[in-house]
């Protein structure tokens, strides 16, 4: 039997890794975007 105190969360993996580079790669494209769509007197709509 386990004590009490161990923690059961599993690790996190490369599966993980890889979400967190797609999210950030996701975001810099919006970015990139938004710049580029600037340069032609694009504005956001509130």
């Amino acid at each position: 039997m386990s004590p009490r105190s161990s923690d059961n969360a599993p690790a996190p993996d490369v599966y993980v890794s890889l979400l967190w580079v797609s999210l950030a790669a996701l975001l810099t494209g919006i970015v990139f975007l938004v710049m580029a769509l600037s340069a032609y007197d694009w504005k956001l709509s509130p």
